[in-house]
Order: structure tokens, then C-alpha cells, then sequence
């Protein structure tokens, strides 16, 4: 019997918009605790993150330092295909 090269089973990775979903879902609770929410809407090819806040997040001065500080900050430690993240507006 010829020994052969192992063959080694790899998970597939999850794909990004779950990846990032999971961070977001992880930082949900603090953001909730605040009286907001956050909504992940797209991600561009390019790797950016599109975001739509909700409930007490909307219109706070707060929360573009959430944004960025927080949620992008998170996001793009622990996933490198993202750039940046932006929010929109419903108004």
C-alpha cells in the first residue's frame, strides 16, 4: 500500500455577511441597552459595510462615535476584507 499525501478536511469559512453579522450580534446588547439597534444592510465587493441604525441610535450625536469607534473599530479587527463602515439614514 503507497503511502499518499493526507488528505485534510477544512471547514469553509463562514462567508462575510455572516462573519460580520456575528460581530454585530455581539455588540447588539450594549447597543440595545442604550434604547438603538443596528442593521446590517450591504457589503460592497469592495468591503464596505453598510449599517442603518434604529430606535434610540437614530439622530443621537453618539452615534457616529458608536460607528466609528465601536462598530467599524470591531468589525475590522476581526475581519480584514472589510474597509470601512458607514451608516444611512432613513430620512
Amino acid at each position: 500500500m503507497a503511502v499518499g499525501h493526507l488528505a485534510t478536511t477544512q471547514l469553509p469559512q463562514p462567508d462575510l455577511r455572516q462573519r460580520v453579522q456575528e460581530v454585530l450580534d455581539s455588540m447588539r446588547r450594549l447597543i440595545q441597552w442604550d434604547g438603538g439597534d443596528v442593521e446590517l444592510v450591504d457589503i460592497t465587493a469592495d468591503g464596505i459595510v453598510t449599517v442603518r441604525f434604529r430606535g434610540a441610535c437614530v439622530g443621537c450625536p453618539s452615534s457616529q462615535a458608536t460607528l466609528k469607534l465601536g462598530i467599524e473599530k470591531n468589525i475590522r479587527e476581526k475581519i480584514a476584507e472589510i474597509k470601512q463602515v458607514v451608516s444611512i439614514d432613513d430620512s
